[in-house]
Formats: C-alpha cells, sequence, structure tokens
C-alpha cells in the first residue's frame, strides 16, 4: 500500500485492491485489540479500496455494516493508522452499495448490546426478528445450562401451561438469548399464527415512554397484552423505572390470567434485582433457572460444533488450547474462534497451536497437567480449613459435609473421573451420593450469591496452579 494512501488498482476485486501485507497488518492488530467487539462473520470482511486517506471496507450485509459503523470504526481506524503510518479513515460499505451506487442505505443503528445486532435478519419481515442460528440443534447442552435447556424445551410443548414464567438469568455471554430466540423458533415452526413479542426490556421501557408522550397507551397495551409468547430479555433494566413496573405488572396479570406464556431473562436472579416485591413474587411462580460458565468438556463441544457451523477444520490440539485459554463464557470462545479463524485467512496459514496462540495474545504451551482430585482437595481444604482425613472420613458435620461436597462437585465438572470413582475416592461412597452432592451445590449456588462467590474463587485458584 503505497505511503500517501493512493489507491491501489481499478475496480473492486477486494485483496488485489489493498497489498495483502498491509491487510494482514490491520486484521492482526484487530486480532490483538478487538476483545468482544469480534464477531465470526468478521472473517467476510474484506478491504475495497484505499482513496484520498480513506480505507473502505466491504462487509457481508446491511445489519453488518451496521454493527461496524457502530462498533468496530474505531477500532479499525487505529489499526489502519498503525498500518499505513498515515492519518486514514475507515468507512464500512454493504455488498450490495458497492455495485449499487443508489441503493438506500438509511437503516437504524444495532441496540447498544453487540450481541442483539446480530439478532435482525432480513429473512423474516415480521416484527419478530431472529438470528437463524439461535436454534436448539445449535445449542450446546451441558451441566452448567441442561435445567435450563430442558425447561426451555418443555415451554414450548405447552405454552402458557408448563412453567409460566420461565425466567433465565445467568452472566453475560453464557446462551440465555440463545435459548429464547431458539423458542421463538420452535413455536413459529409448529405454530406460524402464534403472535409472539420478542423485545429487550430497555426497547419495552422505551416503548412506554413513548405511548405516554403521544397519548397512545391503549395501543401499547394492546400491542403487550394480545401475545400468545412475551420474550423479554434483560428484565432487570426495569429497575429503577417505576412507571415502567407498574405497566409490566398489569401487563403480566393480563397475560398470566389468559394463560399466555412469559419468558423472561436476566444477569441476576429475581431476589437480587431492585424492582417492587410483587413482581419478584411473580417471576417465581413459574421456573426460575440459572445458567453457569460452561465446564471445560463443554467449552470443548461448544468449539467443535461452533467450527463445523463455519466449515472450519480444527485439529484437537486446537481446540483443547482455545477451551483451556478461554474458561468464560460462550461469545468469549465464539469470538475466540473468529480470531483465529481472521488470522489464518489473513496469513494464508492453515490453523494450528501457533496461529492460536498468535490470536489469543497467549504462548502456545499446553497444559502442564490435567485438573486432578487432588488439586480441587488442596484448594477446598485450605479455603474451608480442613483436612483430607475428615473429607474422606463418614463424619456428617456441616463443617465436613459441605466442603465434601463441593470436592466431589467441582470434581464432577473439572476432571473426567465418573460418579462411581469419584465417590470412591470420598470413603468408598457411591454414585447416588455425589449426585446428591452436585444437585445440593446447585442448589445452593442459586440461593447465595457469597457462596457462589467462594465456590468462584477456589475455582479459580484451582485452574490458576496448572
Amino acid at each position: 500500500m503505497p505511503a500517501d494512501g493512493e489507491r491501489m488498482g481499478k475496480g473492486y476485486n477486494n485483496m488485489a485492491v489493498v497489498e495483502r501485507s498491509c491487510w494482514q497488518k490491520i486484521i492482526q492488530d484487530v486480532v490483538a485489540n478487538g476483545g468482544n467487539i469480534i464477531r465470526p462473520w468478521f472473517t467476510e470482511l474484506d478491504p475495497v479500496c484505499l482513496e484520498h486517506g480513506l480505507l473502505e471496507i466491504k462487509a457481508p450485509g446491511l445489519n453488518e455494516k451496521n454493527y461496524c459503523e457502530h462498533f468496530a470504526v474505531r477500532l479499525f481506524t487505529e489499526a489502519a493508522q498503525k498500518a499505513t503510518g498515515h492519518l486514514v479513515g475507515v468507512c464500512f460499505l454493504a455488498g450490495n452499495e458497492i455495485s449499487d451506487e443508489d441503493n438506500d442505505t438509511s437503516t437504524p443503528l444495532p441496540p447498544q448490546n453487540p450481541s442483539a445486532a446480530e439478532t435482525a435478519t432480513a429473512e423474516r419481515p415480521a416484527a419478530v426478528k431472529l438470528c437463524k442460528e439461535y436454534v436448539f440443534e445449535n445449542f450446546v447442552t451441558g451441566p452448567c445450562n441442561r435445567l435450563a435447556h430442558a425447561a426451555s424445551l418443555a415451554v414450548c410443548e405447552g405454552l402458557g401451561k408448563t412453567y409460566n414464567p420461565l425466567f433465565l438469568h445467568g452472566a453475560s455471554g453464557l446462551g440465555k438469548t440463545h435459548l429464547l430466540q431458539a423458542i421463538c423458533h420452535r413455536v413459529l415452526g409448529e405454530l406460524p399464527d402464534a403472535k409472539i413479542e420478542f423485545l429487550t426490556c430497555e426497547m419495552f421501557v422505551n416503548h412506554f415512554i413513548d405511548a405516554v408522550e403521544k397519548g397512545k397507551l391503549h395501543e401499547f397495551r394492546y400491542r403487550y397484552r394480545h401475545v400468545d409468547l412475551l420474550v423479554i430479555d434483560d428484565i432487570q433494566f426495569l429497575a429503577d423505572h417505576e412507571q415502567s413496573q407498574e405497566e409490566f405488572f398489569h401487563t403480566f396479570n393480563t397475560l398470566y390470567q389468559d394463560q399466555k406464556q412469559i419468558i423472561l431473562s436476566s444477569d441476576r436472579g429475581p431476589q437480587e434485582i431492585d424492582l417492587e416485591e410483587r413482581l419478584v413474587s411473580r417471576f417465581n411462580w413459574g421456573m426460575v433457572t440459572r445458567i453457569d460458565r460452561p465446564c471445560y468438556e463443554t467449552r470443548v463441544a461448544i468449539i467443535h460444533k461452533k467450527a463445523r457451523q463455519r466449515g472450519i477444520a480444527l485439529d484437537e490440539d486446537v481446540v483443547c488450547f482455545l477451551a483451556s485459554s478461554i474458561d468464560t463464557n460462550t461469545r468469549e470462545l465464539e469470538g475466540a474462534l473468529a480470531k483465529v479463524t481472521m488470522l489464518s485467512q489473513v496469513m494464508n496459514q492453515p490453523i494450528d497451536i501457533t496461529i492460536a496462540a498468535d490470536a489469543l495474545g497467549k504462548e502456545a504451551t499446553p497444559k502442564k497437567h490435567d485438573i486432578t482430585i487432588d488439586d480441587i482437595l488442596k484448594a477446598v481444604t485450605r479455603r474451608f480449613n480442613v483436612r483430607l482425613t475428615d473429607l474422606q472420613s463418614h463424619r456428617r458435620t456441616r463443617s465436613v459435609a459441605l466442603p465434601r461436597q463441593v470436592c466431589m462437585y467441582l470434581a464432577r465438572r473439572m476432571t473426567r473421573h465418573s460418579l462411581e470413582e469419584i465417590g470412591g475416592y470420598f470413603g468408598g461412597r457411591d454414585h447416588t451420593t455425589v449426585m446428591h452432592a452436585n444437585k445440593s451445590i446447585e442448589n445452593l449456588r442459586g440461593q447465595d450469591p457469597q457462596f457462589q462467590a467462594t465456590l468462584e474463587k477456589i475455582t479459580d485458584e484451582i485452574t490458576a496452579g496448572l
């Protein structure tokens, strides 16, 4: 690429227009600094031309273009300026804008949540806009989300009757929105005429405020109280909106009494949200289930599935490296896979451990060893100040029983041992004891945020010791 930013070549032949070496530098910088902004379809971004100090980049579609304009301009601008050494600007074009200059591009910006920007697809012109990939068949289940997945399937079989409301909660990026949309996909597939409202809580509040200002409360209430399925993402946004809480309370009551299905998601459990007690009580009427961080085996399965969906061939050592490096949530796993794929394509090299390590900014070294029950025992005995002999004894006092159950719970999730092997390690107990321990710890962590924090600290200590 010429230093003065002069256009290289004619036409729109993508990589023939901009030197590959320069585009490689840009992508490497984007991969290194993009974090959660990076999306799987970033691999489809192409440089169009560099003219008069402006780098034009083609996005695969309007939704992707809008996402890039809203979230990625600064990222690509800084990368382009580093690569060229000049004050280069960046703009994004949708694919059809390149061949049709008169195309109307006045489309709205994506919502504030980056993940929500991908949920709008041109395939469904109706009010419900869903991501075609967010279906049950693409959802990877594991100990962290099995109950939420089962409850979501059950809701589809009996709208308004099985679990009403269904309340899913957990940290960002763990699959709540995926399950919400999967339910909508399944319901529309079986009941094409079903009336569905799927939106974020922020949108609900904004619609309500707009209706009040324009004197259209009647239309607002008709819209949300005459549906078969109401799905609201991030319901915690209702906090500090008293009038909206009042309106949602009556909307909830109307739908519930008419046996219409209500599904809600949040980053916290109902009791942890600053809402009116009558709302919190109603949220607990149906099924409240938590989605946790995926364990190692689940992360491996997620990477395998995402790679197959995108036609990416990965060696098992690369899959294990990614699963070991990213232990937070599904969204970051997808982002890591996207980074690795982008770097592989732009460098024109097959994906291997070196490419994966460069993409994630990590050393290409394997874990020192697999997690063992001994690793777990050391961390738990240190945290709870108990002796190993006590954990393996038949004592049932709470001071011993609780850390023993924590050990069984973590061993089930962090090692490859069977239920029988874990039980045998703790004084010859059978598999039902391990199952009971897992259930007890799951219930406790869902009810006690302080215990949940303790469990996460123990987990971090174990993984940090590898």
